[in-house]
């Protein structure tokens, strides 16, 4: 890991503030970034429209039981990674060989999705409870790092 992923990494980080998850350990963020250049950012939260679970005062998912790591389409909530995508697309950028960002490991959702787009390569920094996401990033050819700080200056 060079400076640039420890700023990106950081960068990850303080967008992860701006989400509307409930549960607080569950703010994510994400930076899509090629040739050193950030393409487009995401956070999780509900589609533009929809009341988000701070608005709601619950978490859907707490509510129902469901354990983290399963059934991710029940949610209010887009991720972060779907967002950063998202936006990519809406607005005629490519992210064809980018790196992605993130705060957390990608889901099996949003590893298909990664895959598709044409992301080379995914650095996160919490894991997530879901094997099957790394099996599908690994067979799709897409380089996975855990990012470790190393206590150096970005």
């Amino acid at each position: 890991m060079d400076k640039w992923d420890a700023r990106f990494m950081e960068l990850s980080g303080t967008i992860a503030t701006w989400a509307s998850c409930y549960k607080a350990n569950r703010k994510i963020g994400c930076v899509i970034v090629k040739n050193k250049r950030i393409m487009t950012t995401g956070y999780n939260g509900a589609p533009a429209g929809v009341k988000t679970c701070v608005e709601r005062g619950e978490c859907l998912r707490e509510k129902l039981g469901i354990a983290s790591g399963t059934k991710q389409e029940i949610c209010y909530a887009t991720h972060a990674e779907q967002n950063a995508i998202i936006q990519a697309a809406r607005l005629g950028v490519s992210i064809d060989g980018a790196t992605l960002y993130c705060t957390h490991q990608p889901c099996t959702i949003c590893s298909k999705m990664i895959v598709n787009a044409g992301i080379k390569r995914v650095v996160y920094k919490e894991g997530y409870p879901d094997d099957f996401a790394v099996e599908i990033l690994k067979e799709g050819g897409i380089s996975l790092e855990k990012y470790e700080n190393d206590g150096g200056q970005a």
